[in-house]
Parts: structure tokens; sequence; C-alpha cells
């Protein structure tokens, strides 16, 4: 479809055979008029006595006949562009009624109510699966793609407890900010061994679990209108303004946080939120989820890991979903 969408802009904007063909018959219509003109014998034109009415004749052979052939061009040409115009308008037509069962498709899924036991199966299948799956794919915007929501284990609520009322998560030692930097960006590529490593230890930390597994689902969800992370270039931030907003500041000077201003992403996420009650109720989830990580976050990292944490993938979804819900208003 996309090459049928090419070849007819190609045909429309290009010179045609037809326009081509006018061109040439509009040019041998002068040639044979003037050379008419220029054949005709002396006496013929001495017979005509005024030579304003000569040269008004020579131009209307010349500009009428000329001017009815490019006329018809220009309106076969308008008639391709209409052509062209009510392609591009089916296909996009096409592309939203593929959105929307793709939305009627997740809404029916997550209606579903499987049971407990059969939940946990395909979370931990799932978890054996991830990395595998990530060999898959080559590029950044592969890896983006393959972010898919609730991937990660998750810990039954009624997990055993060890002695004196100490869980198995309380035992873990606590998340290096160099690890939580790592995992929020997610690994890179099937090479990434350190993204993995970060990764896993991110889903053994409570607090950093929710936040990956709310960062996976909005990113997915973004992935459907072809929002990806990687293809955002958020601009400088001082690490001031990041400590300032985990204080709990707001207004305009916060503004400089949604340093992501590609407008096309922002009108769609926006949008999205108006109609999609699913997409809206992740995004302020996961902005719930970001802002509660921020505040404790900022509390002993250094100005270098609040610029890192800036350019993770779940510090891009932040800027562009805040902008789009207001944050910064």
């Amino acid at each position: 479809m996309a090459q049928d969408t090419s070849s007819e802009q190609t045909h429309v904007e290009g010179v045609t055979t037809g326009e081509a063909i006018a061109l040439g018959v509009g040019l041998a219509w002068i040639g044979l008029v003037g050379l008419f003109f220029w054949l005709l014998p002396e006496g013929a034109i001495n017979s005509i006595s005024d030579d304003r009415l000569l040269g008004i004749l020579m131009i209307v052979s010349v500009v009428v006949p000329v001017g009815m052939i490019w006329l018809a061009v220009m309106m076969a040409r308008h008639a391709r562009v209409a052509r062209a115009e009510a392609f591009r308008t089916q296909t996009a037509l096409d592309h939203l009624r593929q959105m929307q069962l793709a939305q009627q498709a997740i809404i029916t899924k997550q209606a579903a109510e499987p049971s407990v036991e059969k939940k946990l199966t395909e979370i931990a299948q799932s978890a054996k699966n991830t990395e595998a799956a990530v060999a898959g794919f080559t590029s950044r915007r592969e890896v983006s793609r393959l972010i898919v929501p609730r991937a990660a284990p998750q810990v039954p609520a009624d997990q055993p407890t060890l002695a004196l009322g100490t869980s198995s998560e309380d035992m873990t030692p606590p998340l290096e900010r160099a690890d939580y930097v790592r995992a929020l960006n997610f690994p890179d590529d099937e090479h990434d061994t350190e993204g993995f490593a970060a990764l896993r230890r991110a889903l053994k930390d409570r607090t950093a679990r929710r936040l990956v597994q709310a960062s996976q689902d909005v990113l997915t969800l973004l992935s459907q209108d072809g929002i990806y992370m990687d293809d955002l270039r958020p601009g400088p931030v001082p690490a001031d303004l990041w400590r300032r907003f985990a204080q709990g500041e707001r207004g305009n000077d916060m503004d400089r946080l949604g340093a992501i201003r590609d407008r096309s992403s922002l009108a769609l996420a926006a949008g999205r939120m108006r109609e999609d009650t699913i997409f809206r109720d992740s995004v302020h989830h996961f902005l719930r989820r970001f802002d509660e990580m921020l505040v404790t976050f900022e509390e002993n990292a250094t100005d270098t890991d609040l610029l890192a944490l800036a350019e993770t993938r779940t510090a891009r979804a932040f800027m562009v979903l805040a902008r789009a819900t207001g944050t910064f208003d």
C-alpha cells in the first residue's frame, strides 16, 4: 500500500507523458502558425489594411489553441491530485480502523480474569522468555517494541516471611543508583549484558519494580501509536530543575522539564488520553510512580545521577506524558 501511495505521488508531482505530449503539440502549433504567416503571400497580407488587426489575428491563432490544450492538461492534473489525496485519506482511515480493532482487543483481553494459578504461570513464563526475545531485535527501536506490559515477574501477595516478620525482599541489598538508572533505560540490544543485569537487580526491589512495570506499560501503549523514545531527543535540563521539581515546586518555571516538544507525539498522546480510558489510567499510574521515585532518588543523587536519569527512556516517557496531561501548566 505504501508503494502504491509513493507511485501515485510520483506521477502527480512529475511531468507525465500526457503533459509532455501537450507541450510538444503546443510547440508544434506555434511553429505551424509562424510558418503559415511566414509563407502567406504578400498580397494576402496587404489586403488586411489595419496592422493591428493582423497582430490580433496572429496572437489569437497562437494563444487560443495552446491555451485550450493546457487548460485540458491542468484539469487532468488536478484530477490526478484529487485521486491521490483520496487514496491517502483512505489509507489513513484504514490505519485508524486497525488501531481501533487493536484497542478493542486489549480491552477484551484485560476484561478476562484468569485464575491466580494461570496468571502466575504466565508471568513466570514471560519472565523466562523476555531476555531470549530481545535477541530477535537488533535496532534500538526494535528494543522499544520488545517492551511488553507486566513482563516482569511479580511477587504474590501471600509471599512467606522470614523470622521476626522480615520478608525476603527486605533482605535484598539496596539498589544502587547507577543500576536504577540503567534499568529505567532498559537494555539497548541483545548484547547489553550490563543492562539485563541491572534490570534483574531492579526487579528484586519492590519500589523499583513498580516503576519499571508502569514504564513498560506506557512504553508499550505509546509504541502502538508509533511513538518510540529512541526517536525523541529532549533538550538540556539542568539538574537543579529536577531537584526543585522533586521537592514539590510546580508552576511555569517547571515547564522546561517537558524538554520533548515533538508536536505529533504530544498530539497523539493527548488525543489518546481523552479517548482511551485504559491508556489514561496507565499514564496516571506511571506519573505517580515516577514522582514517588524522583522524591526519594533526589535525596542522595548527584547532579550527574539526575542528568543520567533524564536521558533514560522512562524519563523521556515522563516528559511526553507529563506535558500531554498538563503537569507543567
